[in-house]
């Protein structure tokens, strides 16, 4: 699987001329990382505007860097290291949701799960994660295998997945209790997910959004949320680029179609981990 990472993506053009254009058009693709990296929108969005005001106060931090994509990560980076990768929010502070998550952040070795997710969410190349990381290419590699195996002896639950193509829900529940989960079942319409997961109460949903009976997989899991409170969230979608406009909340777990098991491990690694979930109240 790690080879999948030696053509990743490098794709945002040189610093330099367009830089505003090439920033503006990478943006989505920061925050979406950024939310998966602290669990929620607002936090993740707080992190993305701090990196954006350094690059608008000083442009030529983004010139250290190969490309405007990996620069824009690039000082990101620094920004959530400076701070010490901590989320400081006294509303945060006050959640034992959160509290549990950032107690998990303590037990993991320093830039794995950052790796882990620019390599496997973010498509980005092993040397492109070590120049983003501030490390090289062969150490990139290490604090993947690193988190890897760090997460995934943390967390294991419940899952209900939400997806109206059988092959898809088939493969989706190996790569599931591949990693030690147990699927509670599998739904395809947005009744049927209602039952399944009012039934189960599931510690970890994963959902399409177009499902059999034209329903929204989105409608579904605001159903399930409503009742159950928070449960972590993975959406499943051909078109993320509607759910990442910044125009209403956002899921903090978005994978795209068509995706790799190493996306989806690393995705549901994550939800597990912070086991919070911000209601998704978008329709569509």
């Amino acid at each position: 699987m790690m080879a999948d990472n030696e053509t990743g993506d490098q794709s945002g053009g040189q610093p330099g001329g367009g830089l505003d254009r090439a920033v503006a058009e990478n943006l989505p693709y920061l925050r979406r990382y950024a939310r998966a990296l602290t669990g929620a929108q607002e936090t993740g969005d707080r992190y993305a505007m701090a990196t954006l005001e350094a690059i608008v106060a000083d442009k030529e931090t983004i010139n250290d860097f190969s490309t405007v994509k990996t620069g824009l990560f690039g000082v990101f980076h620094r920004i959530w290291t400076s701070s010490g990768a901590i989320v400081e929010d006294t509303d945060v502070a006050d959640d034992p949701l959160e509290q549990r998550a950032q107690w998990r952040l303590q037990g993991l070795s320093p830039n794995s799960r950052e790796a882990l997710l620019l390599g496997t969410i973010e498509s980005f190349a092993f040397e492109a994660i070590g120049e983003i990381l501030g490390v090289d290419r062969e150490e990139a590699i290490a604090l993947i295998e690193r988190a890897r195996d760090e997460m995934g002896r943390m967390v294991t639950g419940d899952v209900l997945i939400i997806e109206d193509e059988a092959i898809i829900a088939l493969d989706l529940e190996a790569i599931v209790e591949g990693m030690g989960h147990k699927v509670v079942g599998v739904a395809r319409t947005r009744a049927g997910a209602s039952e399944i997961g009012l039934r189960h109460s599931p510690d970890l949903i994963l959902a399409d959004i177009q499902l059999a009976d034209k329903s929204s997989g989105i409608d579904a899991v605001n159903d399930l949320l409503a009742e159950l409170g928070d449960v972590p969230v993975i959406f499943i979608t051909a078109f993320p680029e509607r759910l990442l406009t910044g125009e209403r909340p956002e899921p903090a777990f978005l994978i795209a179609k068509p995706y790799t098991e190493e996306q989806v491990r690393t995705a549901v690694s994550q939800a597990m981990f912070f086991a919070s979930t911000e209601s998704l109240l978008a329709t569509g």
